[in-house]
């Protein structure tokens, strides 16, 4: 089945150019950005700053990126009543850079911002090539201000699978492709306890259900007293229709509740395996990690592990509201940082940035950059004591065979199941997640 027609609004480019009489501390200067569209959650970069004279290092940034469904353009058009959405490009700066004579006094401060329309209904079939929106520079509007702020914007096809199970994780559900109002089957799940008398899962391959291995990776922990209170050995296997199992998600360290709490915490987390099939074994593809974080918030941490090596490459690291749920998001908007997760909260003072340099990260960061750029993937997690059918959106790019999209469908699994998983332990589980010995 083809893929969902999906559209990247990508922002990219970012400079200021200051006139020559503006007074910089450093010729250096980074100034903080907030980039906004109605309907998204704000996102966080930096940009430099240079004055007229100079010329300003225009490396290809991708600063920030929001993407659109084919249905979701569709809403978003219909809610704008014919009019043109904009995109807004707020620009702060403070003590950290000097005066820019548009205010005074320290802190982080609003120097102005630049609108740029979107005509959106135009977007609706966009070519392979992509449709440049705006490039160049343009005035910054605010406090008199005279400064130019170089940018360009431009519409991308993302096309992207989308899988959605029909039940939650713990239920062994099947798992659907969605195109539109077009469902069609291509996964079965099964959810079982590794130390439970249920080992008789078999396929065609001759693999069976995943088994604890410590020698994958130092941090994984074995059995100790029955006790202790822990939730383990939880394990979901992914096959194929034709039986044969194509990913697994391993809970390779136990999800125990720190001293003198009854929370998971994330000096000691909980761990998975993401495993694929590989020479008629379990070979792990990728490791997520996740606790319980303040506010009430999901923390988790996924790492890619390349074929053969013992370093594992982080690819995201961030929270998710443990009340209303939220998404796992995959970005890497220049082959080398993470887009900043659309839960995160923008904060001026942290001077944290949204991108990188392109291959401005050397050693096991540039691995990463050959296998995965651009969308990677995204998943839905409910929030806690809500039915949650995770939906898995995969970036087409990412995807030549059925382990391929498998594997994303097991990562899913197993940051749902986690949701559970990192629950306060004086709450009791559903009868599908606790074992006998537990009932």
């Amino acid at each position: 089945m083809d893929p969902c027609p999906f559209v990247r609004i990508v922002i990219g480019s970012l400079a200021l150019k200051f006139p020559t009489e503006t007074k910089l501390q450093s010729s250096t200067a980074n100034l903080d950005c907030k980039i906004k569209l109605k309907g998204f959650s704000a996102q966080a970069t930096s940009i430099p700053a240079f004055f007229q004279e100079q010329e300003a290092i225009l490396d290809g940034k991708i600063h920030a990126c929001f993407n659109f469904s084919k249905s979701e353009l569709l809403k978003f058009i219909e809610k704008s009543n014919g009019k043109p959405s904009c995109l807004n490009i707020e620009i702060y700066g403070g003590s950290k850079v000097g005066t820019f004579g548009y205010f005074k006094g320290g802190g982080k401060k609003l120097l102005g911002s630049v609108l740029v329309p979107l005509d959106l209904k135009g977007l609706e079939n966009v070519g392979h090539r992509g449709v440049v929106i705006q490039n160049g520079r343009v005035s910054v509007g605010g406090g008199g201000s005279t400064a130019e702020l170089n940018l360009n914007v431009r519409a991308e096809p993302d096309p992207r699978f989308v899988f959605q199970f029909d039940g939650e994780p713990e239920c062994s559900p099947q798992v659907f492709q969605v195109n539109g109002n077009v469902k069609q089957p291509v996964f079965t799940c099964k959810f079982s306890f590794r130390n439970s008398a249920d080992r008789n899962l078999r396929s065609r391959s001759s693999l069976s259900e995943p088994s604890t291995s410590t020698s994958c990776f130092s941090s994984c922990t074995t059995d100790k007293e029955t006790s202790v209170k822990e939730r383990k050995g939880w394990s979901i296997t992914v096959h194929d229709l034709s039986g044969s199992p194509v990913a697994a998600a391993s809970m390779v360290t136990p999800f125990v509740p720190s001293q003198g709490s009854d929370r998971v915490s994330k000096s000691n987390p909980g761990s998975w395996l993401i495993l694929r099939p590989g020479d008629n074994t379990w070979k792990p593809w990728g490791r997520l990690e996740a606790w319980r974080a303040r506010n009430n918030e999901l923390g988790y941490r996924f790492e890619i592990i390349p074929d053969g090596a013992t370093d594992a490459i982080t690819l995201v690291n961030s929270t998710i509201s443990t009340k209303k749920g939220g998404k796992i998001g995959i970005d890497i908007i220049n082959g080398a940082t993470p887009l900043t997760s659309p839960n995160s909260s923008f904060d001026l003072g942290s001077g944290s940035g949204s991108g990188s340099d392109f291959g401005s990260q050397p050693g096991s960061g540039s691995w990463a950059q050959l296998l995965y750029r651009g969308f990677v993937m995204s998943a839905t997690v409910g929030g806690e004591g809500k039915c949650s059918k995770p939906e898995v959106e995969v970036g087409v790019q990412h995807v030549s065979c059925a382990e391929d999209a498998a594997a994303f469908v097991a990562l899913a699994a197993a940051m749902d199941l986690s949701m559970d998983a990192c629950r306060s332990f004086s709450q009791k589980l559903r009868k599908e997640l606790r074992q006998q010995d537990q009932e």
